[in-house]
């Protein structure tokens, strides 16, 4: 997980992935994700978290998220949402315990996959 300090807002950490190259917006579509501007649907096993950051609302504990940045085998980059509580979507915690997470041994683009999960 990547330190979220130097972005102290969603929007700005969405605004920093997206000139990074995380240009994509994923969107939970029955157990898969759909790629809201390209239209693809993803299986779990194509999709590998790069990086994902959580937000604490400083006055209002209710006012939790988390972004993931996610990277697909085919080259698709962007991003996926989601609150903490009892505003949290189950169909992104239910996709997101079956996402390979990438380990800091390796680099980015490297085909292998880590057995690590959320």
């Amino acid at each position: 997980m990547r330190d979220n300090v130097g972005f102290p807002t969603l929007a700005a950490t969405m605004d920093d992935l997206t000139r990074r190259g995380f240009t994509e917006h994923f969107i939970p579509d029955n157990g898969d994700l759909r790629a809201a501007n390209s239209g693809k649907i993803l299986r779990p096993e194509q999709v590998m978290i790069s990086e994902y950051y959580r937000f604490e609302g400083a006055s209002d504990p209710d006012d939790m998220a988390i972004l993931y940045a996610l990277e697909t085998f085919g080259g698709l980059r962007g991003t996926l949402s989601d609150a903490f509580g009892v505003y949290t979507d189950p169909r992104v915690g239910a996709f997101m315990r079956a996402v390979a997470l990438r380990t800091r041994e390796e680099p980015a683009g490297d085909s292998s996959v880590s057995a690590a999960r959320l």
